[in-house]
């Protein structure tokens, strides 16, 4: 019996099945038959979903004083943020004030709540730990618990299940929140499930953590303690925190603090957000409970700080969460140092954007959406100023872009001679003997200049600053003056200076914004539009290529051509590439995937980037070595697709396409599992 169109699309989807090959997304574990099963390992998915990017090594245990967590509950999880290559809402939830924060949680309401790759790669880039979530709530959570809990050998199975996961998919620990009863017979496997899943951890991934919510007791009842006692400290005691539940009252603090005595910075006393019933009322006074908090000199967490973004703050989400994160950052100060190595590159990409560039030439304009991009982020001040007054500062997606899809847009007005300096980044980066190069970009009118201002601590302790500008402004500067050299790429002025600062640590990094030295007599304030595309500090010497095409195995699996309207088809395959002979310092973690359309079955070599080539198309990042082609439209007259792929550097570099692995795909087969290995 056939059906309809109409009725074909009104069917139902499938169930999805994560062995069967399809765009590649993050999803939980939700039982444990799954978690038992190592079924999750088996999943098409599991590849896409591994971070890539790693800890800085100096990035090992918490320090020593009172500490942020931040735990992520943002509709349920699993929004946006599951698309592993990105998606393409422009709008979607996103963090970047990372430099106050020690850690992350991403917390959903399934079992066993795994932090899609994104967040991951983001939050290590800043230096920020990630941990999953390990939740069992009411009745459905009693019964599991009754059968994790079962023995002894169960707890412990189950905890290395969970160890497991964290090291393959490269995040850092878990929290765990047992919100259901327990049967008191079994709170001794309990604790072993808790004690054991943190030596496992602690084994599989150093600088690991487990933290427990204040929940279930030790006595087996589900009654939130909101401090530190005798209810919750045995399960405290055997792992490396504990997240208080957010009702507390305003002596807690202290008294857990006096409790906990030498961990007290590793009890985290909760915040919602939203405000439910927490100390201060959360929202725009969630500062009232982080003052009193840093004053009792224990660590916070912050619960849902998607609330800015799910209730519509005004005027507008990235106004709004800048405004939010600025009361923390009064409470609580900067935790977060960077860069503390070299290469440093920024080009202040959130993750989100409505195009993306290279060099200032757009590859796309298509908006996107994909966190695993977001580069290091600038510690921007918030200003609240009157518009008309004050400089605006703000990371701009909407403008154009040097790299990627992002700026930092300065707009407002300057007094005649007058200039405007701000924060960029809060470095703290020792210098040896070698010379270092640095250069930015940017795009502005003839009037509206833009440097950098360095500022470094001398070996003896003392100031030094020093200001990257165009040569002809050298007597504004002095002796703070860096020469620079000045070249043009696509409306964007990329400037460039060697230095050699041996001895010395660099520790800011500003914007100067300042005007040419003609302006009338009588024209008291000027006008001012600039954008800073980025900024580049690496080591002068030779830095090795990449590896030539010839270097890699490019691959084609899971090919899938489906006829469609007209003679056209689509094309849906995965690509999957690897060095011959890998090298330790050949580690890459960001990949261009392109993609060219041939006509005719005799391919001729030619340059994929040369114009006018209209038929060519930027498909996207991967962070790991492989990407998913879903469903490319091809044409009746096309024979064979071609696709790139575009090795990128830590340093903001990229290797050339002509120069880039890559490989010719069949567009006429109906069905192949394995299209073609190797290089054209």
């Amino acid at each position: 019996m056939s059906i309809s169109k109409d009725e074909a699309m009104l069917a139902p989807p499938p169930p999805f099945d994560p062995t069967k090959p399809s765009t590649p997304i993050s999803f939980p574990i939700k039982t444990l038959q799954d978690l038992a099963s190592r079924s999750y390992f088996d999943s098409f998915h599991f590849p896409f979903n591994r971070s890539s990017v790693s800890l800085p090594q100096n990035i090992g245990t918490l320090p020593d004083r009172s500490r942020l967590l931040v735990c992520h509950d943002m509709k349920g999880g699993y929004v946006d943020d599951k698309w592993v290559q990105g998606c393409g809402n422009n709008k979607g939830f996103a963090i970047w004030n990372w430099y106050l924060m020690d850690v992350f949680v991403y917390f959903a309401h399934s079992l066993v709540t795994l932090p899609p790759p994104c967040w991951t790669n983001t939050a290590h880039r800043h230096g920020v730990k990630v941990l999953g979530t390990f939740i069992t709530e009411w009745e459905e959570g009693k019964a599991t618990c009754k059968e994790l809990l079962a023995t002894k050998e169960s707890a412990q199975m189950y905890a290395e299940r969970l160890a497991e996961l964290a090291a393959a998919l490269g995040f850092d620990g878990w929290l765990i929140n047992i919100e259901n009863v327990i049967d008191q017979v079994q709170i001794p496997n309990l604790k072993t499930f808790v004690s054991h899943l943190t030596k496992a951890m602690h084994s599989s991934v150093p600088g690991s953590l487990v933290i427990w919510y204040d929940s279930v007791t030790v006595e087996g009842r589900l009654a939130w303690q909101d401090q530190l006692n005798e209810m919750n400290k045995p399960f405290f005691d055997i792992c490396d925190g504990i997240f208080m539940n957010y009702t507390w009252k305003e002596n807690y603090p202290k008294a857990s603090a006096k409790i906990a005595g030498e961990r007290k910075h590793d009890v985290y006393m909760g915040i919602d957000v939203f405000g439910r019933g927490t100390f201060g009322g959360g929202q725009w006074k969630a500062n009232v409970a982080l003052d009193l908090l840093k004053s009792s000199d224990v660590s916070a967490a912050l619960f849902a700080p998607g609330w800015v973004y799910e209730t519509d703050q005004p005027p507008d989400y990235h106004t709004a969460q800048n405004k939010w994160w600025s009361l923390v950052e009064k409470s609580w100060g900067i935790v977060q140092t960077y860069p503390q190595s070299l290469p440093f590159y920024s080009d202040f990409n959130q993750g989100l954007g409505s195009h993306v560039s290279l060099q200032g030439q757009k590859l796309s304009d298509a908006p996107w959406y994909n966190i695993s991009c977001q580069s290091l982020q600038p510690l921007l001040e918030f200003n609240e100023g009157n518009k008309s007054e004050a400089m605006q500062v703000m990371v701009d997606g909407r403008e154009a872009s040097y790299n990627g899809g992002g700026n930092i847009s300065f707009k407002g007005t300057l007094k005649r001679n007058a200039h405007y300096t701000t924060r960029l980044f809060k470095p703290n980066l020792k210098l040896s003997g070698s010379h270092i190069s640095v250069s930015y970009s940017v795009k502005s009118d003839e009037r509206s200049m833009l440097g950098i201002l360095l500022r470094f601590s001398t070996p003896s302790q003392e100031t030094k600053s020093l200001v990257m500008a165009p040569n002809e402004y050298m007597h504004r500067f002095g002796d703070m003056f860096l020469p620079c050299l000045r070249r043009t790429t696509s409306d964007w002025t990329v400037h460039e200076t060697n230095l050699l600062m041996d001895g010395h640590t660099l520790t800011e990094i500003s914007a100067l914004c300042y005007g040419p030295d003609d302006l009338a007599e009588e024209t008291n304030t000027k006008g001012y539009s600039a954008l800073l595309g980025h900024i580049s500090i690496k080591s002068q010497q030779k830095t090795k290529p990449f590896p030539p095409a010839s270097a890699w195995v490019v691959e084609a699996h899971n090919i899938e051509i489906v006829p469609g309207d007209s003679g056209s088809r689509t094309l849906s395959c995965k690509l999957q590439w690897r060095l011959k002979h890998p090298e330790e310092d050949s580690v890459f973690t960001r990949y261009n995937v392109y993609a060219e359309k041939l006509n005719s079955s005799d391919y001729k070599s030619r340059k994929v980037m040369e114009e006018p080539r209209s038929e060519k198309v930027f498909l996207g990042t991967a962070h790991v070595d492989a990407y998913y082609i879903s469903d490319m439209v091809v044409g009746p007259d096309v024979k064979k697709v071609k696709f790139v792929i575009q090795t990128c550097g830590e340093d903001g570099s990229w290797q050339e396409l002509d120069a880039s692995p890559n490989i010719l795909v069949e567009a006429e087969r109906l069905s192949s599992k394995l299209c073609c290995c190797g290089l054209i």
